[in-house]
């Protein structure tokens, strides 16, 4: 199934297939999408264009790089950080790139309807989550890797909890569409939630980064008024119109995966019209040639650097499109990210599959 995902005067339904295609001539035979071809793979970047895949109807190809990503999987639950080809190069384990398959699938369900995929990865992501919430430091938050030896990282990533957090609430989901009861996932979400809410302190300072200013937001550790002045906060130092946003608030560079995030982080917050203008903005990234979009651009001299064109880039565009459009199943996950104990609600499974 081929979706029409689109969005007039900002993306044409050509354009989208266009990007889509551009991640499916990236995807190796075995299923695994990595950055651009010669690059590395990381396990949550592989998702995320994995779910560029589902939103846009090649749910095949989609559901090989899930399958992948259950295939690769290490005994205690995890994945190295960093592979090339089928060679290890950092074995250590970023919590929040293991959690977010449990995002991808059940993103995957939402699209799509098949909760025989769940049944099928359910034991991929269980051990995941497993073995994610076994590195939750005294204090909610999250220890940011595990290394080879199982020592767990003595501090936190604020953009890695938050998005670890909605991991967990879909692996609750999950759960709870099978019928499964997992009390202590709950528990860990409630501690995780309470962290990012209310000590932003037990977290490294990585303010610099844009990241650290949506991403609460994005994934649902925020909503409401506190998400409202957070956004506001830091749009002047993030935010360039015409442009998109900056990866760091000290250098003048836009990159399109942050302006993409940032568009459904706004439409999660019922800014649909300034959603859109991202967007728009953006799309200076785009090369029409190849249906990628570059990195990034640095302003004002308006040279493009680095000079690749990533997956994942490509994918959070199209996640971005749908979002704005709500054209899918899966179009109001960020809409309706917002921890409350992980309890499934007819909310969060939105309007359905696409039939």
């Amino acid at each position: 199934m081929v979706t029409r995902l689109q969005l007039d005067g900002v993306l044409t339904a050509e354009q989208a297939s266009a990007s889509a295609d551009f991640i499916l001539r990236h995807q190796r035979t075995n299923g695994a999408i990595p950055w651009y071809d010669g690059s590395h793979l990381d396990p949550w970047d592989h998702v995320e264009s994995a779910m560029g895949l589902t939103v846009s109807g090649h749910w095949s190809a989609a559901w090989r790089a899930l399958e992948w990503s259950a295939r690769s999987q290490r005994r205690d639950g995890s994945w190295p950080m960093v592979l090339r080809g089928d060679e290890v190069e950092d074995a250590a384990a970023d919590t929040n790139q293991c959690a977010y398959l449990a995002v991808g699938l059940w993103h995957f369900y939402l699209v799509t309807g098949r909760t025989d995929a769940l049944a099928r990865l359910w034991p991929a992501v269980e051990s995941a989550i497993n073995f994610v919430i076994r590195a939750q430091l005294p204090g909610g938050e999250l220890g940011w890797a595990v290394d080879p030896d199982g020592n767990i990282g003595d501090f936190a990533l604020l953009t890695g909890s938050s998005s670890a957090l909605q991991s967990i609430e879909c692996a609750c989901f999950i759960a709870s569409t099978l019928g499964h009861d997992r009390p202590r996932w709950r528990w860990a979400g409630n501690r995780l939630a309470e962290a990012l809410r209310e000590r932003p302190e037990s977290f490294a300072d990585r303010s610099r980064f844009s990241m650290d200013w949506y991403y609460p937001v994005l994934a649902g550790a925020l909503r409401g008024d506190a998400a409202t002045e957070r956004i506001a906060a830091g749009w002047d130092d993030y935010v360039r119109d015409g442009h998109g946003v900056r990866c760091v608030n000290d250098q003048p560079w836009i990159t399109s995966a942050e302006s993409a995030e940032f568009v459904a982080t706004l439409d999660a917050m019922g800014e649909t019209d300034r959603a859109t203008q991202v967007l728009a903005d953006l799309q200076s990234l785009r090369d029409e040639e190849t249906g990628g979009y570059w990195t990034g651009r640095n302003l004002p001299d308006m040279v493009l650097w680095p000079r690749e064109q990533t997956t994942w880039s490509a994918a959070a565009v199209l996640l971005g499109v749908d979002a704005v459009t709500q054209t899918t199943g899966g179009a109001s996950l960020w809409r309706d990210a917002c921890w409350s104990g992980g309890e499934l609600s007819d909310a969060s499974v939105g309007d359905g599959a696409a039939s």
